[in-house]
């Protein structure tokens, strides 16, 4: 039996104790990975709880090795760098001998990755899922240093097309291989729960700039003179925050604000949702988006970022950012004609291309190729 490879997750963003869903999206591909592979994942944060200066957890979660460690946080950036470095050196005393690196996130974290390459002959690569090469231009350090880490990857995987595009404007050249983030098929599949209530949804971080919560509750409230029996669901992180402009719009009796939830229980409102709203300002490859495909739920989204890259035409409707008007007409005419009979299509297309098995042989290949040519 051929031995397996122990890949090291790198990452940026990873959850933790402090934030449990910060970056769940890598914690997905790290579990993919480990359908083949032996995974590692490691993370650093602050967390102003801890009694000590450094505090590190290491927890078996999913079939993944799991450390996470938690620094006093300071406004003292030379003691903060000093906190964290001391992290890490103590973190890979725990490390077993692994044969590859895997960085989310090309810089600060991506550096390590550099260090291990040059010093301890561990080739990486880079998975990429930040929005901020969409929206600014890197300068400075930190343009010189990312330069640096994205020529020295063996690969570096946008979660799409047009992110790697917005890298490549930003200056950072390198081998590009896009690779997409994963959707878990086995919980977010069709079952559909009817409904007497038209029912819309939104999950987001909830951030109005990027998300453009406002624009949405303001075509809610156009809807109301339209339509009087509708639920809208906003779901995410501090919600609430936006009961005023609810209140303001007379929309309170239409609008459902929901904090937070854990992953595994969003299904539950995409299966009981007629319509996933994603009226994004910008966007990568939003998750979310291929979760409501998966279990048929028919999506109305801008036509930002990368989205195009996976939205077949039958599956609902691309719109023009910020066009408030376009998103309450596509809401209105999905209400007036729309009997969805593609769930199992596009559950079955969403399997086909974003499933763990189909991440964790991409990825693997990768790993394998790249390994391949550092023996030669």
């Amino acid at each position: 039996m051929e031995k397996k490879l122990h890949i090291l997750f790198l990452n940026g963003w990873y959850p933790s104790r402090v934030m449990p869903y910060n970056g769940d999206f890598i914690q997905r591909h790290a579990e993919a990975v480990a359908i083949k592979s032996k995974v590692t994942s490691i993370h650093v944060i602050t967390d102003e709880n801890i009694n000590n200066n450094l505090e590190i957890e290491k927890n078996q979660i999913n079939g993944v090795t799991t450390i996470i460690g938690y620094v006093k946080p300071t406004q003292n950036k030379i003691l903060k760098g000093y906190l964290f470095y001391k992290a890490y050196k103590q973190i890979f005393k725990l490390i077993e001998p692994y044969q590859f690196v895997h960085v989310n996130r090309i810089y600060p974290i991506g550096l390590i990755a550099v260090y291990l390459k040059i010093f301890k002959k561990k080739p990486f690569i880079v998975s990429e899922h930040w929005t901020g090469y969409l929206t600014h231009k890197i300068r400075g350090l930190e343009k010189f240093l990312s330069k640096s880490i994205a020529k020295n990857a063996s690969y570096i995987c946008p979660v799409s097309d047009h992110l790697g595009s917005m890298m490549l404007k930003n200056g950072l050249k390198g081998n590009y291989t896009t690779i997409p983030n994963v959707v878990n098929t086995d919980i977010f599949k069709p079952l559909k729960i009817k409904n007497k209530t038209f029912t819309l949804l939104h999950i987001s971080h909830m951030g109005d700039k990027h998300k453009n919560i406002s624009g949405q509750l303001r075509v809610m409230a156009k809807l109301k003179e339209e339509i009087s029996n509708f639920n809208f669901y906003l779901i995410g992180e501090n919600s609430f925050r936006y009961q005023p402009i609810i209140k303001e719009l007379n929309i309170e009796s239409n609008v459902i604000l929901i904090n937070q939830i854990k992953h595994s229980e969003i299904p539950e409102y995409m299966h009981k949702a007629d319509l996933l709203i994603q009226f994004s300002n910008y966007e990568n490859l939003p998750c979310v988006i291929l979760e409501a495909f998966a279990c048929g739920l028919p999506v109305i989204s801008t036509n930002v970022g990368g989205i195009s890259e996976h939205f077949p035409k039958n599956f609902g409707a691309l719109i023009t950012k910020n066009d408030e008007k376009e998103l309450l007409n596509s809401i209105l005419k999905f209400y007036e004609t729309s009997t969805n009979d593609n769930a199992v299509i596009m559950h079955n297309y969403i399997e086909s291309k974003f499933s763990p098995q189909v991440l964790c042989d991409k990825f693997t290949s990768l790993y394998e190729q790249a390994l391949l040519r550092i023996n030669k």
